[in-house]
């Protein structure tokens, strides 16, 4: 007679199969549609409130930490998509699991809220606003805003939710993707309004069909074309993720290292150049989100002085031909979006170099000392062997643009990494400034880097061994 034998899953096989489970939405039920319904509802309805109480310095904060709760709230039920362009980048990568037919009824879901949220906050607020690109822009200029901070929000969800290697494994998940609302919310919102949303755009301009509507269907387009891109970088920077082509894990990081740095130094010039109240907060989310979504592929170094201190601080962390293409693609995507923020503002830019009345001993000692900051920080809480708060490091070292932005934002300008300096300059000397200021700049924000690199041997002997520091205080 036959012997039946248990069915017993190879190891390999099993740990694929985990990851592919981890790495799916909920599925299609009346809960998981409730859960977007609500979800939706909340964002649009929070948006249209701050945007009538013209809330100009915390609405971005307000609308990005709905999200963020939102998410935490009921990721669990449905996924949390609560965007019809998050639904399609996830439909793209194939993350749902009711496949196709999920994304089109989440959609339908999310806009439905949409439009009902609108006709509730137009009721509450007594008056509404319509969807437009800002004075002083065009079509081409918010649909340019749009797509990219769709993009980073659909890629920011992919990688820290959907992706195999992080999806369901983490906590920041939800940190994460508000914060991408708050990166774009303040400059890019200065020039489309900051839909990031074909949900809030349609909610937006039906609420005010009676006005003047129409340009929800260009914002939608310009949002689509960011949920596809989103799709395509993440295939490029997790070849796991896709068979379509081959990647190698160098080209992987170095990919990394130029959409970070990019998405960093365009959001700074849009900041400054919008002239935001927040633009400290704003850029650090980037920073942060950024961090979270790719710095387990390439280290999240997105600075040439960050690399430079990992560099110098030994431990074999980074080699030296790596940690060259690291700065060449950071400082690549800081003359890209350099180029990009003042074509955006028709090159209208801004000078790099001391403010008001501060001179270029001021600038010096802000951009060394707060460039030291956050180099030190990442190398005490990213490098070492036994890391602290693994899932604050994003946080962490976004954090650090906060402080120094804040400290010294009006002595330096506080650009605190290389790239941004060279980006900046790169704008200016379009808009007919001069370039040589970034020089002294980089000089500066070098230093800070070694500095830390130095202090890291001081202060964390125990990382070199027979190799460190040669006493004992």
């Amino acid at each position: 007679s036959r012997i039946k034998r248990p069915c017993v899953v190879p190891p390999s096989l099993k740990q694929a199969l985990e990851h592919r489970l981890a790495a799916l939405m909920a599925g299609l039920s009346l809960a998981s549609c409730t859960a977007e319904f609500v979800g939706t509802f909340l964002l649009v309805f929070t948006v249209g409130c701050n945007v009538l109480s013209q809330n100009s310095t915390w609405g971005g904060v307000s609308i990005a930490y709905v999200l963020m709760v939102a998410i935490y709230a009921l990721g669990g039920v449905s996924g949390a998509n609560f965007n019809p362009a998050v639904s399609v980048a996830l439909g793209l990568a194939g993350k749902m699991e009711d496949g196709w037919k999920q994304v089109g009824i989440y959609s339908a879901v999310q806009i439905t809220a949409g439009i009902v949220a609108a006709l509730c906050y137009r009721a509450t607020m007594q008056g509404g606003f319509t969807l437009a690109p800002q004075e002083d822009f065009s079509w081409w200029q918010a649909g340019l805003c749009e797509m990219l901070y769709t993009f980073m929000l659909c890629f920011v969800v992919l990688n820290v939710a959907a992706s195999k290697k992080l999806g369901g494994k983490n906590q920041f998940y939800g940190l994460a993707i508000g914060l991408t609302v708050l990166a774009g919310a303040y400059g890019a919102g200065a020039v489309s309004g900051g839909c990031f949303n074909p949900a809030v755009a349609i909610g937006i301009d039906t609420s005010t069909i009676l006005s003047g509507s129409g340009w929800c269907l260009a914002y939608v387009l310009a949002e689509m074309l960011g949920a596809g891109l989103a799709f395509l970088v993440f295939g490029v920077v997790r070849p796991e993720e896709q068979d379509r082509f081959k990647v190698s894990e160098l080209q992987a990081k170095l990919t990394c290292e130029f959409v970070g740095t990019f998405m960093l130094v365009f959001t700074v010039g849009l900041n400054v150049l919008a002239g935001s109240p927040s633009a400290a907060f704003s850029i650090a989310a980037t920073l942060t989100a950024m961090i979270y979504a790719i710095g387990d592929v390439s280290g999240g170094h997105f600075n040439p002085a960050v690399t430079l201190a990992i560099l110098c601080s030994g431990r074999k962390k980074i080699e030296l031909k790596e940690a060259g293409l690291y700065m060449a693609a950071q400082v690549s995507a800081g003359f890209v979006a350099g180029i990009l923020y003042a074509i955006t503002h028709i090159f209208f830019t801004f000078p790099l170099g001391p403010a008001g009345k501060a001179g270029w001993g001021a600038v010096a000692v802000g951009e060394l000392l707060f460039t030291f900051v956050l180099c030190f920080v990442v190398l005490c809480i990213a490098t070492t062997r036994k890391p602290v708060a693994p899932e604050f490091v994003g946080l962490i070292i976004g954090s650090c643009v906060t402080v120094g932005g804040v400290a010294v934002g009006k002595v330096s300008g506080g650009s605190l990494n290389p790239a941004v300096s060279f980006g900046i300059a790169t704008a200016r000397l379009l808009g007919g400034g001069v370039f040589y200021k970034a020089f002294f700049y980089v000089l500066f924000e070098a230093l800070g880097g070694l500095m830390a690199a130095g202090l890291l041997r001081v202060t964390f002997p125990e990382e070199y061994g027979d190799e460190g520091i040669p006493f004992k205080v």
